[in-house]
């Protein structure tokens, strides 16, 4: 059994599963795993070349809020449909270089979020 996957805002887990895909070094959590009472509509798209168009979230925890901190595909391309409204969430991605986004690890004020798994 693989371990255990957990999205944390300053200490608070926002998702949490031991059912999700890693790839491009992001965790995709299937939507059932997400409180979703944390995340807020954004009105950012993006495109990939062989998921399709992603929508975002702003994820938002006490008074931390991070702009475009989770994303997810709707209508996922054929190779990504088995996916559709898995969501991840961003600590760095060269995304947010190419739409000239500060990344969040060097945000002045930035919120801990973490990403990763716990061994079994």
């Amino acid at each position: 059994m693989p371990p255990t996957a957990v999205a944390k805002v300053n200490g608070t887990v926002i998702a949490e599963s031991d059912i999700y895909l890693k790839i491009e070094d992001n965790i995709y959590f299937p939507p059932t795993a997400v409180h979703k009472e944390y995340l807020q509509q954004s009105q950012t798209r993006t495109h990939c070349p062989w998921k399709g168009d992603a929508s975002y979230y702003d994820v938002v925890v006490n008074d931390v809020k991070i702009v475009d901190g989770a994303w997810y595909y709707a209508r996922p391309k054929d190779k990504f449909s088995d996916y559709k409204d898995y969501i991840a969430f961003c600590t760095y991605a060269p995304l947010m270089l190419a739409m000239k986004r500060v990344p969040l690890r060097f945000h002045k004020n930035k919120p801990d979020l973490t990403i990763g798994t716990i061994p079994e």
